[in-house]
């Protein structure tokens, strides 16, 4: 064979195997998943300023995602809780996840959600936001500055405190009642509620998922305060929890004489949470703000 039909052929084949390898390398990438990246917003819920109030990480999905993913981010922020959405025809389909589970209701991390809804563009102000959950549908509705909730109430019944509850808090109780929520706890005073410093491991070994601890309020700024504790799911200290002010509405309606409330969770945070008692309905309302805008990679 002559020399340049040698080099020919060789160049061919070299061309040839260079296509080849194109190919793969197509095939392979057409196979592998898309990933694109998801945006995720922190917001601090029931206060008007950042670093007070509660903060929630929401993050509105331009796709499902499974159960273990959405662990894991909530894992990853270490957050109370993490709101997952998805929007629907109608509506969002609304997901909380602790740092360890998922939860059934989330007050604070859905009014995260509708302040990042609106906030964001995903809904104009004017409209409702509807959420799809664990929990029945709930709606929000932007008033001004503040966002009103609309969620179930939660009794409570007059129970006898376990040995575990008396030891962990340490002070006496005016009144102890239960729920499958939590067990809540009225004290004496603001200043006893205020200075509590329970027994997580203790607390932790209760049958339900939480314990409010409430009181009057010693001035008038607030008819009420509270504080709850969660160490079963992975919560030592909530810092403002709209769900806890589901069972203190209808507890302090009755006591009080009237509907409507201004409450203070006294945590290190603090908030303020409006609260309006209806019937087997109650409304919430709070203010929020956005502290941090992120990509998941």
């Amino acid at each position: 064979m002559k020399g340049g039909d040698s080099d020919n052929s060789c160049a061919l084949a070299e061309l040839t195997e260079g296509i080849a390898l194109y190919n793969q390398s197509v095939i392979h990438y057409l196979q592998c998943p898309v990933i694109m990246k998801q945006t995720i917003i922190q917001v601090d819920a029931f206060t008007a300023k950042p670093f007070a109030g509660n903060p929630a990480a929401v993050c509105v999905l331009s796709a499902p995602q499974d159960d273990i993913w959405m662990q894991n981010v909530a894992l990853e922020m270490n957050l109370s809780e993490t709101a997952f959405l998805l929007p629907q025809a109608d509506g969002f389909n609304l997901r909380w996840f602790t740092p360890s589970v998922e939860v059934d209701l989330c007050g604070h991390a859905t009014l995260a959600s509708a302040h990042v809804l609106w906030s964001e563009g995903h809904l104009s102000p004017e409209k409702t936001a509807q959420f799809y959950t664990r929990s029945g549908l709930l709606t929000a509705q932007l008033q001004g500055e503040w966002i009103e909730l609309n969620f179930p109430s939660k009794l409570t019944e007059t129970a006898t405190a376990p040995e575990e509850l008396t030891k962990a808090l340490g002070v006496k109780f005016k009144y102890v009642g239960k729920n499958n929520f939590a067990y809540l706890v009225e004290v004496e005073s603001e200043a006893i509620a205020r200075n509590l410093k329970p027994d997580f491991t203790l607390l932790e070994t209760l049958s339900t998922k939480g314990v409010i601890v409430t009181s009057r309020a010693d001035t008038g700024e607030y008819d009420f305060v509270s504080r709850f504790f969660a160490p079963k799911v992975g919560i030592n200290e909530d810092p403002v929890t709209g769900s806890a002010h589901c069972c203190l509405a209808p507890y302090w309606s009755d006591r009080l004489g009237k509907n409507e409330f201004i409450a203070y969770q006294a945590s290190a945070r603090g908030g303020v949470v409006r609260v309006r008692h209806a019937g087997e309905r109650v409304y919430l309302s709070g203010q929020a703000v956005t502290v941090l805008r992120g990509e998941l990679c």
